[in-house]
């Protein structure tokens, strides 16, 4: 320790007696200034340093303190634009910005206010307002790549039926693709999907479906669902023996893939959602901890502007017989939204009918006085309804009203 501080010491006496000798040969430097500039040979370049005194050497007992020299790099800071200069400045943008146009497309343009406009793109509601609250722009953005993923029977497909539900109920064309050959036409009638208008594909292999996810991307197709992701078999492993080791074939093909759907997604406004499965994988720093992890590897969780994962809690009876289920829905990954809005939304279902949108939309409401709640009962559309039943009752024979009541809500909480 006493050879560093001694070296140390030495070194600042001989910064110190060379700054003295530099204070004597400069008659031109101006002797109430402290600040002195000494050239030091750093390899290649020179890097300019300034050294400040600080007292001078002090004896005390047995100690003595030397000279103390701070060295800091010395940075010029840009002068001050005047008027001349910032014109010229923003003439040469211009010019760059229109040579760009010409050169490419009308994407290249760099003007802020159209990016603007780009973010504010409009949505499809998820058909759950509770969980179009939680999403913070009121549903899933068009334009890009939704990721839904879950264990089973935790409401993935019935999530993704009530979404082709609301972007037809606003005149757009939707397309099914069934990978996992489960879909079922009746459920999704009873949950509100028109039929005739659904697009159903039931590709042979991953590579035809992923081609004709890309195709509809650039037609006028509002929302594409691919179920699942997990079912999404290469043509070599179909062709192939069941015992041939493929490696992570699938996980290469997503990466292909969505690079260039992405390519054409970004010049439409079409809505894609990926259903998704789970597997249970362990974990390479504590092999005793187990962890769920989504198919086809960690392309599509780069690519998916909104990431949400589902989970089944508890089983809803009426009159003890099984009639719903509770899921809950997290939001993991919202690229749209604030990072302190609310994660979670819980969502119930009924068995053959999809999400109870009026107990939704009874509950929320209430909640920010839009249905005032009197005792058990609710005044809705300045009518007395006794009890939660009857309310729902209501607003399901009265779908006018009950979109009334939702979209008052969902402005209510979206422009806070």
């Amino acid at each position: 320790m006493r050879g560093i501080l001694s070296s140390s010491s030495a070194l600042l006496r001989r910064a110190g007696a060379q700054l003295s000798r530099t204070d004597c040969s400069s008659p031109s430097a101006s002797a109430t200034s402290p600040l002195r500039r000494s050239p030091l040979q750093n390899g290649k370049r020179d890097t300019f340093c300034s050294l400040w005194f600080k007292g001078r050497s002090v004896s005390t007992t047995g100690i003595t303190i030397y000279p103390i020299v701070d060295m800091q790099l010395d940075y010029e800071s840009d002068p001050p634009l005047d008027d001349t200069k910032a014109i010229e400045k923003e003439s040469s943008l211009n010019v760059a910005v229109s040579q760009l146009a010409i050169d490419f497309d009308r994407d290249s343009n760099l003007c802020l206010e159209r990016f603007s406009r780009a973010r504010k793109a409009s949505v499809v509601s998820t058909g759950s307002l509770k969980l179009d609250l939680a999403l913070g722009v009121g549903g899933l953005p068009k334009g890009r790549m939704v990721e839904i993923y879950g264990k089973e029977a935790s409401g993935k497909t019935t999530l993704a039926l009530h979404v082709i539900k609301e972007a037809q109920k606003n005149g757009g064309y939707c397309a099914y693709i069934d990978a996992e050959n489960a879909f079922n036409p009746s459920f999704a009638e009873s949950i509100g999907v028109d039929s005739e208008r659904l697009l159903i594909a039931q590709p042979d292999s991953a590579e035809n479906s992923l081609s004709i996810v890309n195709t509809l991307v650039g037609g006028s197709v509002a929302v594409v669902v691919v179920d699942s992701v997990a079912a999404l078999i290469p043509k070599c492993e179909i062709e192939g023996e069941i015992y041939t080791n493929c490696g992570d074939i699938q996980s290469h093909l997503m990466t292909r893939a969505l690079r260039k759907i992405q390519y054409t997604l970004c010049r439409s406004e079409t809505l894609i959602i990926f259903v998704n499965q789970v597997r249970t994988k362990r974990t390479s720093s504590n092999p005793g901890i187990y962890k769920e992890v989504p198919c086809g590897g960690n392309a599509l969780g780069f690519y998916a502007a909104v990431r949400m994962r589902t989970s089944r809690r508890e089983l809803r009876y009426s009159e003890d017989e099984a009639t719903g289920v509770g899921i809950s829905v997290q939001i993991i990954k919202n690229k749209l939204a604030p990072a302190n809005l609310k994660k979670e939304a819980g969502i119930d279902i009924t068995f053959g009918k999809g999400i109870c949108h009026e107990s939704e939309i009874l509950e929320t409401a209430s909640s920010v006085g839009v249905i005032l709640k009197d005792g058990c009962g609710y005044w809705i559309n300045n009518e007395f309804l006794a009890g939660k039943v009857e309310a729902e009752k209501f607003l399901r024979e009265n779908a006018a009203v009950a979109d009334e009541i939702c979209n008052t809500v969902r402005n209510e909480f979206l422009q806070r």
